[in-house]
């Protein structure tokens, strides 16, 4: 029998809320358990268009990991990605690797929102992440 599984993004929480950013403006649905992946996780991210963040607000902090790289990959709209300070413009259908020690951190680039789906390897957890608060204030 053959070994696949679909699983419709909206079917699966949203978990903005639950990783401490603002469900308003930011979507957040991890893939990798509905899926049933064990070597990688995929992840839907919204992020919503014509919106920064105020200082001190959860959405300004970037995050690194110790093992895991990722792969985000700009399926809709504009958006910015900021590696370690450098500020650099997404344009869809584009890929960008992030290697783990390199804090990262990403928004929309005018009105419409920013659409993602990220892969990361190898798959090791919320424990492997590092938040860097703070970190895109502008």
């Amino acid at each position: 029998m053959a070994d696949y599984t679909v699983v419709p993004v909206a079917g699966v929480p949203d978990q903005a809320a639950e990783v401490g950013m603002d469900p308003d403006h930011f979507e957040i649905r991890f893939m990798r358990e509905p899926l049933g992946l064990r070597n990688f996780a995929v992840t839907f991210e919204r992020f919503g268009g014509s919106w920064k963040p105020p200082k001190g607000h959860p959405h300004t902090r970037g995050h690194r990991h110790t093992v895991q790289e990722e792969v985000y990959f700009l399926v809709s709209g504009g958006a910015q990605g900021n590696f370690d300070g450098e500020v650099i413009d997404i344009e869809p259908w584009t890929a960008v690797r992030v290697g783990p020690e390199t804090v990262r951190s990403f928004r929309a680039a005018g009105q419409e929102d920013a659409v993602f789906v990220t892969i990361a390897a190898p798959q090791a957890g919320l424990d492997d992440v590092e938040f860097v608060w703070d970190y895109w204030v502008d």
